[in-house]
Parts: C-alpha cells; sequence; structure tokens
C-alpha cells in the first residue's frame, strides 16, 4: 500500500507496508496487556462467603454440615475492653460489660444448630475465656495453639477435630486470618463475635464454607 502527498507542486510517496507489522504488533502487545490482568482476576481466589443475607444455600450447607458434625468454627471473642471506651466486665485485658449480651446471644445460636456433638476450646486469653463462659458456660485452659497461631491454625484445628463431632474454637481475629491463609482465600475483616465456618468432611480436604457476622445469626437459622 502506498500513500501519495502532493504539497506545493512536491510529490512524495509513503510505502504504507513497511509500517504494518509494527500496527500488528501493537495490536499483539494491547491484547497481551488487557488478557494477562483479565487471566489473574478470573483465576484469583473467591471471597469467603457470606452465610446471611439471603445465602439460602450456604446456610443449608452449614446446617446440613453441622447435623453431620463436619464443621470447624473459628469464633472471634466479642469486644475488648482494651480497645473500646465502655465500661469493662472485669479488669482491662478482657471484654466490655455490653458484650456480654452479644456472648450471650450468639452461644444461644449455636445451642439452635445443636452442641451434644460439639467440642469447645478457647485461647488463654483474658477477653476468649470470658466469651467462651458466656457464650457456652465452659472455659477451657492452656490452648495456646489458638493465640500462637501463626502458620500453623489449619493443622492444629485438624489435629483437635474428632470425626462426627462439630469443633468450636473461641479466638482472635489473628488466627481466623490464618486458616483462611491456610486455606488459600482471601482474608476478611470479621468483626467481634464474628464466625468463620470450615467444612471438614472425612476423606475430603477441608474447605471454606463462608462467615456469619455476630449479628446476623437470625437470619442463617430460619432455614432450619
Amino acid at each position: 500500500m502506498e500513500l501519495r502527498l502532493s504539497l506545493f507542486g512536491v510529490k512524495r510517496s509513503i510505502d504504507l507496508s513497511r509500517f504494518a507489522r509494527y500496527r500488528n504488533a501493537g495490536v499483539v502487545l494491547a491484547s497481551v496487556l488487557l488478557v494477562i490482568p483479565l487471566t489473574v482476576w478470573l483465576l484469583r481466589p473467591g471471597a469467603v462467603p457470606d452465610l446471611a443475607h439471603g445465602n439460602v444455600a450456604g446456610a443449608r450447607a452449614l446446617l446440613s454440615g453441622w447435623a453431620r458434625g463436619d464443621m470447624i468454627v473459628l469464633v472471634r471473642h466479642v469486644e475488648r475492653c482494651d480497645h473500646s471506651k465502655a465500661a469493662c466486665l472485669s479488669g482491662n485485658d478482657g471484654i466490655t460489660d455490653r458484650s456480654r449480651s452479644v456472648a450471650v446471644s450468639i452461644g444461644a445460636q449455636f445451642e439452635r444448630l445443636g452442641l451434644e456433638k460439639a467440642d469447645i476450646y478457647n485461647s488463654p486469653m483474658i477477653r476468649t475465656a470470658q466469651t467462651a463462659s458466656y457464650m457456652f458456660n465452659k472455659v477451657g485452659v492452656d490452648e495456646n495453639w489458638l493465640i500462637s497461631c501463626k502458620g500453623t491454625m489449619l493443622r492444629d484445628a485438624l489435629a483437635h477435630k474428632v470425626a462426627g463431632r462439630n469443633l468450636i474454637l473461641v479466638t482472635h481475629s489473628e488466627c481466623m486470618s490464618q486458616i483462611e491463609k491456610d486455606l488459600k482465600v482471601p482474608t476478611s475483616n470479621l468483626g467481634y463475635g464474628a464466625s468463620l465456618f470450615v467444612s471438614a468432611e472425612p476423606a475430603q480436604p477441608p474447605r471454606m464454607l463462608g462467615f456469619i457476622e455476630a449479628s446476623d445469626w437470625r437470619t442463617v437459622t430460619s432455614h432450619e
């Protein structure tokens, strides 16, 4: 292809075929720049599902897994006093007085699910011990793996999981983030009293099921 130009009687011609390869290379480069980020976006792990707010399939999976005793659930302690201006329950390193009712309410929701086939542990920190006391009327001791959990949370949880029995772990946000990392899912910013559910079916690799924030339980247990 040739482009002919004439200006003030001066004629020139330009061979456009020389530029075709550059145009084609530009198209290829633009395509690569588009495809790479799109591929990364498509292959990235999905966010941890919210089991509340109308997630009927997720809620049913939770209920059926719980009935079989296949669940591991990490529960974050309720509001810590040293991060709040609210009155302390007792001591600055425990929970706030106002958060007792939150712990009791969450415990009632687990009672609705059924605690006959559940083993309950809490970290040795006062805030988790107080939370477990108001949620489940049970306080464990010497469970240091529920506070020293960097890189080991999933391994230790599976080591404490008994077949046919659900495992409830009252722990901390950093341990919840660690088990998300162990399962290679994005970490979540979960609030006080949130519950993070992992399905641990026999002979199957553990998988993240989803989370329930403290205030959202009523939308889940309504599917029972």
